[in-house]
């Protein structure tokens, strides 16, 4: 798939523009990108049946330069751009922290132009003397420039390709099964490579197929049972093969995490064994009990199975030692999203386009819930949002097989208040609370503000609750406990919510959450109706925090969601 090739390059075009003082264009160039991102079919399959124009904002203009790539793996326009601007000025743009404006003050006063220069002036302490900037930006774009060295990529983005090699693998006749492993195993939010696990009688056979793959860019190492590539579109892949007997004790090694395995060898060691990528073994005799399947190895060692999103050493061993660790949310069983938007505000499809994505994932309901109160994403005033009130009812009573509800995201006021009337608050069925600015308030006031708004009892869900964009954005400081607890006593429920960039609550405070005995929904906030497969991401972050279907509201069919917002729906 070269989706994430294309998608990358109309950023940087959008970045190039944008640096050049360019209007509109970048908009249209990152909305297109951002579509083409999260496309959940193959960008060049689209392009072969004629429906680039198909893509929520892939206009003619844009649809010529995609098809330009895909024909000829070239692109003039962006090489004339690229000619154009300072050189790698654009790697500034991929930190936290540093948009085209910051970057362009950073060439024109600092003559910094690639990450290099910015890393000696932060040492020199120079941008902290810059207007507007001092020491905690200095340090806030120098986490950043760590995260963008360690060069490790979104789940959401790294999950499709690693699907797709794992599937040719398994469709390999000279492959007996082919399983992710490492870090995207265990959906961690970011990976920096791929691991795959291989059992085959024909190593060779499958090396050279894994080797000559038609998106493989360079070949890093080529071996008989370890081979790693860079594919066109970055990502590194490592494929080991191993034989059937070490399978599971091999996969359970290279699933990990370090230090989950590292607790398991200590409790093998005190029950008379040694295990390794090969197996599990009886010290006194070297005899190997297990490798077969991971599940005999927990098993053999007094332990139930641990699922891969759970081994981070967070408790989990202690709780398979007695038998009671949680019966995770599956995959798949989501019954509805509550958190959607539309051409209402900054969404690209319809109500009705939406209703009918939801309808083919088998959701029995979902709620539209369009921005009301910013200045910025389209947002709805009261007005309008009545009108769209109106609008989604007549369409739910037209629209069979799938239940609508009239929802918003509001925005919560710096002062903590809701920018919707009361009046308008009480005709809505779900009520999201999200903060859309000042977040880099202090705690004190971040926590007051969102308890405020928990608080008025208008609140039925707090949106992406910390308000991180992953390696863009950090949390805002707030006190969580105190977020909570509110939470719990005005029986609000936290968000995950399920954008690769968010993750929002990451599956620490998801974990946290659960220990005041909150309610979840797992949201993916779609813009579109291709961002409705991102549940199965906000589903694994659920599972990495431990979360269970009953903890999940939208596990429930539709009379469980209303009796559990009975004081807040209409519908």
């Amino acid at each position: 798939m070269k989706n994430l090739e294309v998608a990358r390059i109309l950023y940087e075009i959008a970045d190039i523009l944008e640096l050049q003082d360019v209007k509109f264009k970048p908009a249209a160039y990152r909305r297109a990108a951002r579509n083409i991102e999260n496309l959940p079919e193959d960008i060049e399959e689209v392009y072969k049946n004629g429906k680039l124009e198909n893509i929520p904002g892939v206009g003619k203009n844009i649809s010529k330069k995609i098809a330009e790539y895909l024909k000829t793996g070239k692109l003039k326009y962006y090489e004339k751009l690229k000619k154009k601007s300072p050189a790698h000025i654009e790697e500034l743009l991929n930190i936290s922290g540093i948009g085209p404006k910051l970057a362009k003050r950073l060439y024109k006063e600092l003559k910094i132009k690639n990450i290099e220069d910015l890393k000696k002036a932060i040492k020199q302490h120079k941008l902290e003397k810059l207007e507007r900037m001092g020491t905690k930006a200095e340090e806030n774009i120098l986490r950043g420039i760590e995260n963008v060295q360690t060069k490790r990529m979104l789940l959401g983005l790294a999950l499709p390709t690693a699907l797709e090699i794992e599937k040719r693998l398994n469709n390999l006749k000279e492959v007996e099964t082919a399983s992710l492993a490492g870090s995207i195993a265990r959906r961690k939010e970011t990976i920096g490579d791929i691991d795959i696990l291989v059992c085959s009688t024909k190593p060779e056979i499958v090396m050279n197929f894994f080797t000559k793959m038609s998106d493989v860019k360079n070949i890093l190492a080529s071996g008989e049972t370890k081979s790693s590539v860079v594919l066109k579109n970055g990502i590194q892949i490592d494929l080991r093969i191993v034989p059937r007997s070490s399978y599971g004790s091999a996969l359970q090694y290279f699933i990990g995490s370090k230090e989950h395995n590292i607790k398991l060898r200590q409790i093998a060691l005190k029950k008379g064994y040694k295990l390794n990528e090969y197996g599990l073994f009886r010290k006194k005799d070297n005899k190997k009990v297990a490798g077969y399947r991971q599940e005999d190895i927990y098993r053999k060692l007094g332990l139930s199975y641990i699922e891969p999103e759970m081994r981070e050493n967070r408790g989990e061993i202690e709780c398979a030692q007695k038998h009671k660790l949680p019966k995770l949310i599956k995959y798949g069983s989501l019954k509805g999203d509550l958190h959607m938007h539309t051409k209402w505000s900054d969404g690209s499809a319809t109500i009705e386009k939406m209703a009918e994505a939801a309808k083919k994932l088998g959701y029995e309901y979902i709620a539209i819930t369009d921005h009301v109160g910013l200045s910025v994403a389209r947002a709805m005033d009261e007005k309008r949002l009545k009108r769209q009130i109106s609008e989604i009812r007549k369409i739910d009573k037209k629209t069979g097989g799938i239940k609508i509800l009239a929802g918003a995201e509001i925005d919560i006021k710096p002062d903590g208040s809701l920018a919707l009337s009361r009046q308008m608050l009480k005709q809505l069925d779900i009520r999201i609370g999200a903060i859309h600015s000042r977040f880099k308030s202090s705690k004190s006031e971040m926590t007051q503000r969102i308890v405020r708004a928990l608080s008025s009892g208008y609140i039925d869900i707090l949106a992406h609750p910390t308000g991180r964009l992953i390696q863009k954005r950090n949390p805002y400081d707030v006190d969580l406990d105190k977020i909570f607890q509110t939470a719990k006593d005005n029986k609000v429920v936290m968000e995950i919510n399920s954008m690769p960039e968010r993750l929002d609550l990451n599956d620490i405070n998801i974990k946290k959450a659960l220990e005041f005995k909150l309610k979840f929904s797992i949201n993916t906030d779609s813009h579109n109706a291709e961002n409705l497969h991102f549940a199965e991401l906000g589903i694994a972050t659920a599972r990495r925090g431990w979360a269970q279907a009953k903890d999940v509201v939208n596990t429930g069919g539709f009379n469980e969601l209303k009796k559990f917002f009975t004081h807040s729906f209409k519908y």
